[in-house]
């Protein structure tokens, strides 16, 4: 085996420093360091452009965790003086007159029911409900992105506590080994070398908990793909929509169906599914690996002879 590349990522810059200083004292072993997530993916794109590409890349799990601004808040100074007389009298306010507000008009000129929800916002407010949240970013998102940029690279996570957890989502995103920052610089650099041989590494103490943890998912995954099976083709395609945040105005436009037809399809997801919201029907979607609908443009519509859509 010729030379080993090793990329440390860790905003810590003394400890950044202090493991690439270490490691380079190994005869085979050429370390760079990045102090943040932009950092280390330009050094990875970098290298594998100059075809010096890394072999590892050493990633701490708690990148960026402590990047918020701590610094001391400052004073709001109130907008008075608490020892005017004029901030202690209690100011009288006089409404001004209310003039009556004309009725809201509906569609073809009739009053609008003000009880009854607006549908479009309805389906609106369903949308921002269902969009995406992004994770909070650490080492381990990092290393979920690098790993499908660059397939090639093994990555290992430091972590500062054993965590089956975090370790159990670490190998999902494509992780091969875990090593506490308290571990000796041998037992790092044997880590590294037993993953250029394709071992996974993990800590004794984390091996049951990870099991368990993996053990689990999986069982979960299992059962929502069972579940999802049972739904129609059409039923799969208004669940996709839904997973894209899509309200029922919108997977009726875009399918063109009523939007009769779409809440008939969705309470039936519902149904099978066994849940009682769209919230938790999207959630058992994603344990089941179920994409989002493609933001392309929608299908054409079906030709008349094939009547209204199902």
């Amino acid at each position: 085996m010729g030379r080993i590349r090793v990329l440390v990522v860790d905003d810590h810059r003394i400890f950044a420093e202090a493991l690439a200083a270490a490691l380079s004292a190994e005869p085979d072993v050429e370390v760079g360091a990045a102090g943040s997530a932009a950092a280390a993916e330009r050094a990875l794109e970098r290298a594998a452009v100059e075809g010096r590409a890394f072999d590892v890349v050493l990633i701490d799990a708690d990148l960026g965790a402590e990047g918020a601004p701590s610094g001391p808040r400052k004073a709001v100074r109130p907008a008075t003086d608490p020892s005017d007389p004029a901030r202690r009298r209690p100011a009288v306010v006089v409404p001004p007159p209310r003039r009556p507000a004309a009725p809201p008009t509906g569609v073809g000129g009739h009053s609008a029911d003000p009880l009854r929800p607006d549908p479009q916002r309805t389906d609106q407010l369903r949308t921002d409900q269902l969009r995406p949240v992004a994770p909070p970013p650490d080492g381990i998102t990092l290393l979920g992105r690098v790993r499908r940029s660059h397939p090639g690279l093994r990555a290992i996570v430091l972590a500062t506590a054993d965590d089956p957890h975090r370790a159990a989502r670490a190998l999902h995103a494509g992780a091969t080994g875990w090593v506490a920052k308290e571990s000796s610089l041998a037992r790092l650099l044997a880590v590294v070398r037993g993953v250029l041989r394709d071992e996974t590494h993990l800590p004794p103490a984390l091996l049951t908990g990870v099991i368990r943890e993996l053990t689990t998912a999986r069982r979960d995954r299992t059962e929502s793909e069972r579940l999802v099976d049972t739904l129609t083709p059409r039923e799969k395609q208004i669940l996709r929509c839904m997973v894209a945040g899509l309200g029922r105005q919108a997977v009726a436009e875009r399918l063109y169906l009523s939007p009769h037809t779409v809440r008939t399809h969705m309470q039936n997801v519902l149904g099978k599914l066994g849940v009682h919201s769209t919230l938790a029907a999207v959630a058992v979607a994603r344990r089941a690996g179920v994409s989002p609908a493609e933001s392309a443009a929608p299908a054409a519509p079906p030709s008349v002879a094939s009547g209204t859509g199902t």
